[in-house]
């Protein structure tokens, strides 16, 4: 099996999904460079877990995959890794990252495990449940934040749950919105083949659903940044000038939906749109700044 196609396999670029995990150490303790240190190691045992439910899914969709315009050119799907290869990656990636989440934490070998669970259960089953599939990819978010808060001892307070919950919401909705839209522009596609689910969707009603989980967004991270509990946390108000950047990051992700150019794949659009990516750099540096130099 030739390196690149493992890697392909892989999906590294989705691994900027990952970054939810230091969001314990930036709001809470991010001079403490021992808790960075281990925050990092769950960074790499959760992006090891998450290419192995990646390869799972490929091998559970491989004869759909063939079907896709798009998705034909994964790796299985096209023949360049072959289905008895994947499942020795899979294997050894899984162990890898229990192995590590076990070094982190019981509590860090917990959620690992739980996002192994939901996610296979996902892939063979939930995925073609209305809106619980999209409260499904948002829980994968969710463990991510909790390995990196409650799996490193930290607490995780309400606020950065509910910004979590809310934003990882509106970014599968507007998935889902993005598919839609894809059979809308072409004839020669059908929801099955792009996802059965989309069957029991309606453009109204994602629409309905991603603007809701916008403006939950904005106003639960709008609220976090004045609430007296984050101001004697980190002594400082400033936080609120970060807002600005968090509402433009969702208007320009909502732009890009709906121009047809972005939705699909949150990771390639942070990496690809240079708003989205100046934006979000933008807002990690102004946030590390007031947090850790408190005015």
């Amino acid at each position: 099996m030739k390196i690149l196609y493992a890697a392909r396999l892989c999906r590294p670029h989705q691994y900027i999904k990952n970054f939810f995990v230091f969001a314990g150490p930036l709001f809470y303790n991010i001079r403490e460079y021992d808790l960075l240190q281990k925050d990092f190691l769950a960074f790499i045992a959760f992006s090891a877990m998450a290419s192995s439910i990646y390869i799972f899914n490929d091998i559970i969709d491989v004869n759909s995959d063939r079907k896709h315009p798009v998705k034909c050119s994964r790796p299985i799907a096209c023949g360049k890794v072959s289905v008895s290869e994947a499942i020795a990656l899979n294997i050894i990636l899984t162990t890898f990252a229990l192995i590590l989440g076990f070094v982190i934490s019981l509590w860090a070998l917990a959620f690992l495990f739980l996002y192994m669970i939901i996610n296979i259960g996902y892939s063979l089953r939930w995925k073609h449940v209305p809106v619980i599939d999209v409260f499904l990819i948002s829980s994968g978010f969710m463990l991510r934040i909790l390995i990196g808060t409650v799996g490193l001892g930290i607490h995780a307070t309400s606020w950065i749950l509910l910004c979590g919950l809310m934003l990882t919401l509106f970014l599968g909705f507007a998935k889902r919105r993005a598919e839609l839209l894809a059979l809308e522009n072409s004839d020669d596609l059908n929801p099955a083949s792009i996802r059965r689910v989309l069957d029991d969707y309606s453009p109204e009603m994602i629409e309905q659903f991603t603007a809701i989980s916008a403006a939950c967004t904005i106003i639960c991270y709008s609220l976090y940044t004045v609430s007296p509990e984050t101001v004697a946390r980190h002594h400082t108000t400033n936080l609120i000038y970060t807002v600005p950047f968090v509402v433009y990051g969702i208007f320009r992700y909502l732009f890009l939906l709906h121009r047809g150019t972005g939705g699909n794949d949150t990771a390639r659009d942070m990496l690809r749109d240079p708003h989205l990516l100046i934006t979000g750099l933008l807002w990690l540096m102004v946030t590390i700044g007031i947090i850790a130099w408190p005015v």
